[in-house]
C-alpha cells in the first residue's frame, strides 16, 4: 500500500472530498475539524494537500478566492484499496 496513507490526515482530506465531489479546501478542513473535534493547523493542513498533489492524488483548482479539491484516478484508485482493506478486517 502507498506511503500515502501513513497519515491520517491525508487519509481522512481523500474521504471527505470524495464525499463531497468538488469541496472547497476550507470546507475539506472544516468536516475534517469536525470529524476530529479538534482545530488542525492551518501549515499542517496545507502541507497534507500539497502532499497529496505532489503524489498525483488530488488535484487542485482555483475558483474565485477559493481553492477547489478533486481526487485524481490514481487517489479514488487507492482510497477505494483502503475501502477494501478496512473491510477485510471491520467487514462492511
Amino acid at each position: 500500500m502507498s506511503k500515502w496513507l501513513e497519515s491520517g490526515l491525508r487519509r481522512d482530506i481523500c474521504v471527505v472530498v470524495a464525499g463531497e465531489g468538488n469541496p472547497t479546501q476550507q470546507s475539506v478542513k472544516r468536516a475534517v475539524e469536525r470529524k476530529n473535534d479538534d482545530r488542525i493547523d492551518p501549515k499542517r493542513f496545507r502541507g497534507a494537500v500539497q502532499k497529496l498533489e505532489s503524489g498525483g492524488l488530488v488535484e487542485r483548482e482555483q475558483d474565485g478566492l477559493h481553492d477547489r479539491l478533486s481526487l485524481t484516478d490514481g487517489g479514488e484508485k487507492r482510497l477505494r484499496a483502503h475501502r477494501e482493506w478496512v473491510a477485510e478486517y471491520l467487514g462492511d
